[in-house]
């Protein structure tokens, strides 16, 4: 990351001329991720090579600053962009500003206080604690039902972080729909807490949000996900149920670290309900139980395995067993190379994103790729951060 004092950085490009400030600054700060990716069976029976983007770590350039305003109190902001590195294009459906984007006050006795386009509490405190944390989507829920990979972010939230109170803190955001005479349409909201203290990390939290009705038909081919929140809906897993009435995640997450061991285990419960909108008759429970080890080698290598058992059912019944592997070997403060890898198995029935009923394809981690009932991912990446 690069600091810059905003008195010293050129007012013309912020666009903010006369808003220098002596204890004001801004961070421009960014990530570059891209692979050499293989996938079995990335169609159907078909393998696919490609040139793959953020698996660690979604590809992203930003600004973060923050303005001393006395008395502990600091006004803050972020503006995050994600783009794709294998062609350049941006990410997030093509927003400008699709990863964050947003401003808050933030005080060291009273907690922050933020508004704009964010991420919710689970990702915020349940997520750091994740294998995903360390290895990125390979590791990730099959089909990310559970938002366990960040698909989601959450427009018009309204968030609270409170302060570290020696090692515990709590958070919770509300997201307004904005529908005029239907205050509770398309809203979201979450909240989380956390005890992180030496070697032990803990966490638990709640997600709900729900679609707009008005933007949904009840027929198996229209409608669609259009809450403040976006869809979780990464490939053939759980794309049938994008007319969802609401998506509903519980999950809870712990990790100890032993010398250079560190374990971890999660458990998620994500519901995907129904209404005389949705293209499906009944709930659609997803419960997935989730453990990794990793071990560090050296300062510089670092390893681990991780192992994830999903099983669906209500609507329909399908079963998925992911294993993956990482290696992550870093040259730098800045630059890392990695080696990672998973292998999936399904079993059962879901739904197509037309309605019809068929049966389950493995679909490894957020990647979305859909395959036959067994599906391996291998990348050969390198990672920059700026």
């Amino acid at each position: 990351m690069k600091k810059i004092a905003l008195s010293t950085l050129s007012l013309a490009l912020l666009g903010a001329a006369g808003a220098a400030h002596a204890q004001s600054s801004v961070t421009l700060y960014g990530v570059i991720d891209e692979s050499l990716t293989y996938v079995n069976h990335q169609s159907g029976k078909d393998n696919g090579w490609s040139v793959g983007n953020g698996n660690l770590s979604g590809s992203r350039w930003g600004l973060k600053g923050q303005e001393d305003l006395g008395g502990g109190l600091a006004t803050i902001f972020q503006l995050e962009n994600g783009f794709n590195t294998s062609d350049g294009t941006l990410g997030q459906g093509g927003r400008e500003f699709g990863r964050q984007a947003f401003v808050g006050l933030q005080s060291a006795q009273f907690g922050t206080v933020t508004l704009g386009r964010q991420y919710d509490p689970l990702v915020d405190l349940v997520q750091g604690i994740t294998a995903d944390n360390y290895f990125g989507s390979v590791f990730a829920t099959a089909g990310d039902v559970d938002n366990y990979d960040n698909s989601s972010r959450t427009n018009n939230a309204i968030k609270y972080l409170s302060p570290n109170y020696g090692g515990f803190q709590f958070e919770g955001m509300y997201a307004l729909g904005g529908v005029a005479g239907k205050t509770g349409a398309a809203q979201t909201w979450s909240v989380a807490a956390a005890y992180n203290n030496g070697p032990l990390g803990v966490a638990a939290g709640y997600f709900k949000a729900d679609n707009n009705n008005g933007a949904r038909v009840a027929t198996a081919s229209g409608g669609g996900w259009n809450g403040t929140s976006g869809g979780t809906f990464d490939g053939p897993i759980n794309i049938g149920y994008q007319t969802a009435k609401s998506i509903n995640i519980a999950r809870v997450a712990a990790q100890y670290t032993l010398g250079a061991v560190t374990f971890g285990a999660g458990y998620s419960n994500s519901q995907y309900k129904s209404d005389g909108w949705s293209a499906f008759g009944s709930t659609e429970k997803y419960n997935t139980a989730q453990g990794f080890v990793n071990y560090q080698f050296t300062p510089a290598l670092l390893a681990g395995l991780g192992y994830s058992y999903t099983k669906s059912s209500g609507d329909t019944s399908a079963k998925y067993h992911q294993v993956s592997l990482g290696t992550d070997y870093s040259l730098s403060k800045r630059t890392d190379v990695y080696l990672v890898g998973a292998w999936q198995h399904a079993s059962g029935e879901t739904r197509t994103a037309g309605g019809a009923v068929v049966g389950a394809q493995a679909s490894v981690g957020s990647y979305g790729f859909a395959g036959t009932n067994n599906q391996a991912i291998v990348n050969l990446g390198i990672r920059h951060k700026f």
